[in-house]
């Protein structure tokens, strides 16, 4: 069989997202022929080229362009000391928001290239705002009309935008499928939906198939498994064939209302991904933040791959536990997990690996790492962990021998009371001390963080934003990022909220998506100026700022004293 694999736009232009590489394995290994195509990376070279700006009137970032997608693809760094000393660069709306002061702090003098690759991305930048505001509203550098998808409760805006005339980079995309398909007339379509940005341009190509092939045309990923996983709007068929949900488990076919069995497909840590044909040298490292750890999203091209499946712990209140993704998990061997990432650097030529698990069993990563340094790797890695006990300092020294570079995890609501009623397994004191023995490992530490949990009192708000800001203090985090709790159909605490002191609106499906559902907070305070507070005071803190600063005065309503 002829298979073709499409990541549509638009997901992160700095790397490949991992899902036709792991389906490109697994068909392989099965005797098919597959392709895979990024259709992110493609769309994005073709707009962000001198041929499409000069036809929508950027005349001078047309001719400036292609030397800097050079510069930022590593293809000639002697660019960088002049667009660092901003000579060069045309400079819009996005140079308007530079902090001067911030630019020195983070950069200094001996930092051309970062500071290069910083404003060569406002750049970029600004050219796709302008794209957005005068030739697509649904065009942005990673995402695609999102809007429409982002928990939409019915097909309707999605559906009705679908049947007007391709945009203008619609027509770039389905160009450039048009090639795809001509060229290696494909039987079956793979199409992955990772995130709501995916999904426009997904059902676009699902569009062009249906009307213009005979091949199935499939689509699956992260939106449908957490999104429609009680979809009953018919009309989705008229884009697609198959909606594939888990590893292929369940299947929604257009023929049958319902849910059926299907062949139960490899696991991911069974499967070596694949990057060997996508065009590696076309990704652009960005810096969209001067913050060292969020660089690590967005600037270099990291190999990204999963250690183990799901969640070893997958109980936390708050998380789509009961989905399989998180909620079975099952670990490899370490040698198997080593094996995968030497021959992803023989395909790639990138030693840099992104784990995309939910979260690295420490186990298994003591595994890896043994292994690592048994065979003389040169390796760097990092991903997203639980902060526990078992993060000694000597687990931490060992891990940094092995390449890991930086962690990312979830202190979430910093109270001790608050993480015991999620079950998050850790407590502040064990966080605490996870982190110090990272960072005294040379190991750079992000952390997640929450406000808005059912019960969450104001008080063990403030003491929270205090324990982000004594952790910043002793620099055993570099950045942070706090988001809104969001109570979800597939987490404990959506499908028993009354466990954790919240009620449901509705238990009504939706007949499009169903992942976030509406309850009933009972917060007597303003949460959405907690949370305006909460963001700016930790912005600062990553920027070295306000650290000795009471954190009362970052809350524009009045608040209570620290009580830690």
């Amino acid at each position: 069989m002829r298979v073709l694999l499409i990541t549509p736009p638009l997901t992160q232009l700095n790397t490949p997202y991992p899902a036709t590489a792991y389906l490109k394995g697994l068909y392989t290994a099965q005797g098919h022929t597959a392709r895979q195509v990024d259709l992110g990376i493609e769309v994005a070279d073709n707009v962000l080229s001198a041929i499409f700006l000069s036809s929508v009137g950027l005349e001078r970032e047309a001719r400036l362009i292609e030397p800097v997608k050079r510069f930022l693809r590593g293809q000639d760094d002697t660019l960088g000391p002049r667009i660092a000393n901003r000579s060069l660069l045309p400079e819009g709306k996005r140079f308007e928001q530079l902090d001067e002061d911030n630019m020195e702090w983070s950069f200094g003098v001996s930092g051309t290239t970062d500071k290069a690759m910083h404003l060569a991305t406002l750049f970029i930048e600004d050219i796709a705002d302008y794209i957005r505001e005068h030739v697509d509203p649904h065009f942005d550098l990673v995402r695609y009309a999102e809007y429409l998808s982002n928990d939409a409760p019915t097909f309707d805006p999605l559906y009705n935008e679908l049947k007007q005339a391709p945009s203008a980079v619609d027509d770039i995309m389905l160009r450039l499928l048009e090639a795809e398909v001509g060229s290696f007339c494909p039987e079956r379509v793979c199409i992955t939906v990772p995130f709501p940005g995916c999904l426009y341009g997904a059902l676009r190509c699902g569009q062009w198939l249906k009307a213009h092939t005979t091949a199935q045309v499939e689509i699956g990923g992260g939106f449908p498994n957490t999104e429609w996983r009680q979809l009953s709007d018919r009309r989705i068929y008229e884009f697609c064939d198959i909606v594939i949900v888990d590893s292929g488990e369940l299947i929604v076919d257009s023929t049958r209302a319902q849910m059926l069995p299907t062949t139960h497909y490899p696991l991911p840590t069974e499967i070596c991904p694949d990057f060997s044909d996508l065009p590696l040298e076309k990704y652009l490292s960005l810096t969209e933040m001067t913050n060292p750890m969020h660089r690590l999203w967005s600037q270099g091209r990291w190999n990204k791959m999963v250690m183990a499946q799901g969640c070893y712990w997958h109980r936390c209140a708050f998380c789509d536990t009961s989905l399989p993704y998180i909620g079975d998990f099952r670990a490899p061997k370490a040698s198997t997990v080593v094996d995968h990432m030497e021959r992803i650097v023989e395909q790639t030529g990138r030693t840099g690996f992104h784990f995309v698990d939910e979260a690295l069993p420490p186990k298994l990563l003591r595994e890896v790492a043994e292994e690592i340094l048994r065979r003389g790797l040169t390796v760097s890695f990092w991903g997203n962990i639980r902060f526990e006990k078992a993060y000694t300092a000597e687990l931490c020294d060992l891990l940094a021998e092995a390449g890991m570079v930086a962690v990312s995890g979830g202190l979430e609501v910093a109270s001790d009371r608050l993480l015991k009623l999620m079950d998050k397994g850790v407590t502040i004191r064990q966080t605490v001390e996870a982190c110090r023995h990272l960072r005294d490992a040379g190991i750079m530490v992000h952390t997640y963080l929450m406000y808005g949990f059912p019960t969450e009192t104001l008080q063990e708000t403030v003491d929270a934003l205090e324990t982000v800001r004594r952790m910043f203090d002793e620099g055993i985090v570099q950045s942070a990022f706090w988001h809104r709790y969001a109570m979800t159909c597939h987490s404990p605490s959506g499908r028993n909220p009354e466990a954790y002191g919240a009620r449901r609106v509705t238990d009504e499906a939706n007949p499009f998506c169903n992942n976030e559902v509406d309850w009933t907070p009972q917060f007597d305070y303003d949460i959405d100026a907690v949370g305006a507070a909460l963001r700016l005071a930790t912005y600062n803190y990553m920027n070295g700022l306000g650290l000795d600063q009471p954190v009362r005065s970052w809350f524009p309503i009045r608040v209570p004293k620290p009580s830690i």
